[in-house]
């Protein structure tokens, strides 16, 4: 199962249980199993308390009667303060002139000596129904090994029209697509392993401001830290018109072994 999926559902189950004024402002989750893909998810949700202007609801994603998630989210009635102020919108290309991540991929299939396993790799890719449009800013070189920095820029927004409706809405959206592609992020200086095992043990977001999941948004994403088999990543969605709407964190498992010296074409 897809970490975002089910953050995004248990999003959704929890934001049933509020009225339609309150807003979730931050969300708190754990992946405490494997998720089986055969088996529907049942979301338990518990009021675990409504205030006058805050209220919290915990969800457990259950499978085979055990949880394989936990997740609290925190909703807020919208409130007015003169205490306000964000980091600034790094300064990027707009989506219009960058190539989607399927066309990235089209290229490197047309080229003619390309190694059978990253061919393969690349199909596996391209064949994966995500429900996402993304448009790399600072694509990574797929074919190398050297070190990068720890940091991806891509312009992403849901496929699809959903327009303006509740806010919640919108928010469940970013919950999936907040976790595509975002614990790659720690692996970029450390590209010359090979990925035995990589698995999200921890998933939060922090809401700032409205936005519509299906407009083009910015994912600034970084990685502080890496050690001891996990790593940590940090992203901020930005809207199109340079406000901080979305801010998120992940720890992650991540083991690796030596890659063997391969020819890459």
């Amino acid at each position: 199962l897809f970490g975002g999926q089910i953050v995004g559902q248990a999003l959704v189950a929890a934001a049933r249980a509020v009225s339609r004024d309150e807003q979730v402002h931050s969300l708190h989750c754990y992946f405490v199993r494997a998720g089986d893909p055969k088996v529907p998810v049942l979301y338990e949700v518990e009021r675990t308390r409504t205030g006058k202007s805050f209220s919290v609801r915990s969800v457990k994603a259950i499978q085979h009667g055990k949880p394989i998630f936990t997740c609290q989210a925190s909703f807020q009635l919208s409130q007015g303060s003169p205490v306000q102020h964000q980091f600034t919108m790094p300064t990027v290309p707009p989506p219009e002139e960058l190539l989607t991540q399927e066309e990235l991929i089209q290229k490197f299939l047309q080229n003619p000596n390309l190694a059978e396993r990253y061919r393969k790799h690349l199909n596996k890719i391209q064949a994966e129904d995500v429900p996402i449009d993304i448009k790399p800013v600072n694509p990574p070189d797929i074919f190398s090994s050297e070190p990068q920095e720890p940091k991806q820029l891509f312009w992403v927004r849901a496929r699809g029209y959903i327009g303006e409706t509740d806010m919640k809405v919108h928010c469940c959206v970013a919950a999936y697509i907040s976790d595509y592609a975002f614990l790659g992020t720690a692996l970029l200086p450390h590209r010359q392993y090979h990925i035995k095992f990589m698995v999200s043990l921890d998933h939060s977001m922090w809401f700032h401001a409205p936005f519509r999941a299906d407009h083009w948004m910015l994912y600034e994403c970084e990685s502080p830290w890496a050690g001891g088999c996990r790593g940590l990543v940090q992203g901020r969605l930005w809207r199109r018109d340079g406000v901080l709407a979305v801010t998120c964190a992940q720890e992650g498992v991540i083991r690796v072994e030596q890659r063997p010296n391969q020819s890459k074409l």
